[in-house]
């Protein structure tokens, strides 16, 4: 039972085991674990569908950042890092995951195009936002915006790095902030300090 005047660091949880209930049997509790991560893929591919392409920068505006974060939140580490490495899995292996690129075609080349490491930091942004949850800091809004910038701050390490560095023609740190950081940063602080809310909600829901 939740007791809900403990201290977040007590808690060892996440929300999918408290919405599944803990009576569920082994199987039916793997059961909603695989259609979890396969759900949160879904969810990923098609957030990568609805993208907006800035002329100044080979780095669309998507809403994945926030199926990633609030996603892996929900499920834990474990299971929403397993979900954005499957996204990538199929992604590679040629299937429309990615967002819509007019230069470089969905598979294996579109790691290695601009957004590579955006895409790469995916499941280790999921799992430190899923492992920060999961010690219970998403049930007051202002810890919960602490996880979500946690995983949001890796998702940036990794794509303006390799934008620097490793990415073709890669122009060095100064004007990777410039295309890769500095004209999303603003809306994704918006959107981080938005869905920290939804799962204290959730979890102020449950305990009623």
């Amino acid at each position: 039972m939740l007791n809900s005047r403990a201290p977040f660091v007590t808690y060892d949880s996440t929300f999918l085991e408290h919405v599944s209930g803990g009576a569920a049997s082994a199987a039916a509790w793997t059961s909603i674990r695989v259609a979890s991560v396969l759900f949160l893929t879904a969810l990923t591919a098609a957030a990568a569908q609805v993208s907006v392409p800035l002329p100044f920068t080979p780095v669309p505006f998507t809403l994945q950042t926030m199926v990633v974060l609030v996603g892996a939140a929900a499920l834990g580490p474990r299971l929403g890092a397993a979900s954005q490495a499957l996204y990538l899995v199929l992604g590679v292996a040629g299937l429309p995951m990615f967002a819509a690129s007019p230069e470089l075609p969905q598979g294996a080349a579109r790691l290695l195009g601009p957004t590579g490491g955006y895409l790469l930091a995916y499941p280790f942004a999921a799992f430190l936002t899923g492992w920060l949850a999961m010690r219970g800091i998403d049930r007051r809004y202002f810890t919960s915006t602490l996880a979500m910038l946690a995983g949001l701050a890796v998702l940036f390490a990794g794509g303006v790095t390799w934008l620097a560095y490793a990415a073709p023609g890669a122009p060095g740190l100064r004007a990777a902030l410039t295309i890769g950081f500095y004209p999303f940063i603003g809306a994704d602080l918006i959107k981080v300090c938005a869905a920290s809310a939804l799962l204290p909600a959730a979890w102020k829901w449950i305990r009623h």
